[in-house]
Order: C-alpha cells, then sequence, then structure tokens
C-alpha cells in the first residue's frame, strides 16, 4: 500500500509518498481503506522527531486520525461489516492507504457527509468533548477557549454552544476571531505578543480550555472565578509557566491536564461510546459539523505541514487519496 513515510526527523520535505506492507487486523480490530485523514499538531512534533507514537505504532507513518470503508474485520468484531463508512481515532500510522483500527474506537460517518469532512472529527471533537466533560461545562457558564481558530478550538466552540455555554475566544489574527463570532462566539480577544488579560477578563470564566500552555496558563489563573477550572490540551507556547499557587489556592482553582493518544485502549473506546451518545446526534441533525479548511492530496503532506506550520488555517487540514 501507498504511505507517507518520515525518512528523517525534520522539516515538511522529510514527508516521502512510498510503499510498505499494508496492516491486517487482529482479533477486536477492523481493516479500514482509508479515503482522508485529519492533520494535526502531533503529526507536526512527530515528523521533528519530538512527540514518538506508542511502540506497537510504525514510528515513521504519521497521522492520529481518519476516515473511510471497512474493508475487513478481525475476529469478535461485531457491529460493522465491509462498506461500512466509519471515521475513527488510532494511535499512529492514517496517513496510509489502510489502517487498522479497534471496532470499539471507530463512529459511523452520517449519510449527507463526505468522507473528508468526517477525517476532521475524531481528534478534534473527542478532545473537545471530553475536555467540557472534565470541565463539567453547562448551560450559563462562561467558557474561555485559547486559539479559537484552530481545529480543537473550533470543535470546543460548537460544543460549548451546543450545552448553553458563554463562550470567549482568543487569537493571535483578528480575522479568525471574526469567523468565531459566526460560529456563536460572543467574546473575542486578539493577543498580540503575549496574553495579558485585561481587567474585563479577570475572574470572570468558570471553565478556561488552554490550547497553548507556556505563559498563557499563568494568565488563567487570574482569568478563573473562584472555583473555576482550566484545561490545559496544546503546549505551542512552552511546556514551563510560573503560576501564582496563592492564587490557585485563594480561588480554589482546579487545574487539569489532558491528552488522548497515551490513553489505553479502554478508555479510548469508553469516550467513543459517550461521542456516539452525545456528539453524533448533533452531526447528524446538522446543528453541528466540522469546518475542513483545506484539503491536500495525500502525496502534498508536506504542503499540508507548511500550511498548518503557518498558522493559516481557521478549522481543519485533511489529507486525501487521489
Amino acid at each position: 500500500m501507498r504511505a507517507i513515510r518520515v525518512v528523517r526527523p525534520g522539516g515538511p520535505e522529510v514527508l516521502e509518498l512510498t510503499d510498505v506492507p499494508a496492516p491486517i487486523p487482529d482479533t477486536g480490530e477492523v481493516l479500514v481503506r482509508v479515503a482522508a485523514a485529519g492533520v494535526n499538531r502531533a503529526d507536526l512534533l512527530q515528523r521533528m522527531g519530538r512527540y514518538p507514537p506508542p511502540p506497537d505504532v510504525p514510528p515513521d507513518i504519521p497521522g492520529l486520525e481518519f476516515a473511510g470503508v471497512v474493508e475487513d474485520a478481525g475476529n469478535e468484531v461485531t457491529g460493522w461489516q465491509a462498506g461500512d463508512r466509519v471515521m475513527g481515532l488510532a494511535s499512529g500510522a492514517t496517513y496510509a492507504e489502510f489502517v487498522v483500527a479497534s471496532a470499539e474506537h471507530l463512529l459511523r460517518v452520517p449519510e449527507t457527509w463526505s468522507l473528508e469532512r468526517a477525517a476532521a472529527v475524531p481528534e478534534a471533537y473527542y478532545t473537545a468533548y471530553d475536555a467540557l466533560e472534565q470541565l463539567t461545562v453547562r448551560a450559563g457558564q462562561r467558557v474561555l477557549v485559547h486559539a479559537v481558530g484552530s481545529s480543537v478550538g473550533v470543535a470546543l466552540i460548537h460544543l460549548a454552544v451546543s450545552r448553553g455555554a458563554s463562550t470567549t475566544g482568543t487569537s493571535r489574527s483578528a480575522w479568525k476571531l471574526e469567523r468565531a463570532r459566526a460560529l456563536g462566539v460572543e467574546g473575542s480577544v486578539l493577543v498580540e505578543e503575549r496574553f495579558e488579560p485585561s481587567d474585563a477578563l479577570r475572574d470572570r470564566f468558570d471553565a478556561i480550555c488552554d490550547l497553548v500552555g507556556g505563559h498563557y496558563v499563568t494568565a488563567d489563573l487570574a482569568c478563573a472565578t473562584s472555583g473555576g477550572r482550566i484545561i490545559v490540551i496544546g503546549l505551542t507556547a512552552g511546556r514551563s509557566a510560573m503560576l501564582d499557587l496563592g492564587q490557585l489556592l485563594r480561588k480554589r482553582i482546579t487545574l487539569i491536564g489532558t491528552v488522548l493518544r497515551s490513553r489505553t485502549d479502554a478508555e479510548k473506546a469508553h469516550l467513543t461510546a459517550r461521542v456516539r451518545r452525545d456528539v453524533l446526534p448533533l452531526f447528524d441533525d446538522g446543528s453541528v459539523a466540522p469546518v475542513v479548511d483545506r484539503i491536500f492530496p495525500m502525496a502534498d503532506a508536506a504542503d499540508a505541514h507548511r500550511f498548518l506550520e503557518s498558522n493559516g488555517n481557521f478549522g481543519s487540514v485533511v489529507l486525501r487519496w487521489v
């Protein structure tokens, strides 16, 4: 089968279209012919040698999410058959014509959707749903989302608004904030060199979704209300932050860290079941749909990585086989 390989750690130029053996589904697994795969920040880090996949995943093929058509299934698989259109999570290697995934990690694709649109769902919407669940976001609460124009940022806005929460987004680009307002964002904050919250943002938010990390987390403590909750999902601004622990204690703030890739199969299956129950109906009735900014041919994976690195996207970037 064809696949995109990282021939050595480095820039986008190290991505190469090549032939590799196709995977074989094991017990409880499904073989999927991949139509499209989402591009995520984790893929860029893996390409640079800074985010190795789990030991049982090919280390040189990036990709964490996919959409396609079931080709075959291993023993003890129920609920899926050849020809089913599916989308799902994987621990890696989705930049390939075929991928194997646990049958319990798959969702059906809504009938009216393209597989390119479906490929933008798993990583972003599983992450966003899980974050809002951990933050116990509910109607009437105020939610701050950093990097609102990212794929996960867009998913967070969609799902927070669907819960009746009031949302505020931050971005370094004014045009992304304008796009976010069309999704239901009520407040917007343009960040220049650093995120320095104004008085209007201090002690305001019940829940903060931080996709940036670094010094943003320091400012999050000031933005959180008493009893507020902060979840750190990304670290594009750095892995370290200076925290006022007195403020953390005085305001009784809960600080959470989260990641999907390192979770056990059982944990991912449980999350998939909850997404199927709570999010898939929103896709089916049309109230929520991923925003796909740009679709690249799989052979142009290097260009897709360059585009994502440029921060020129609003929403998801997707690769497709043509």
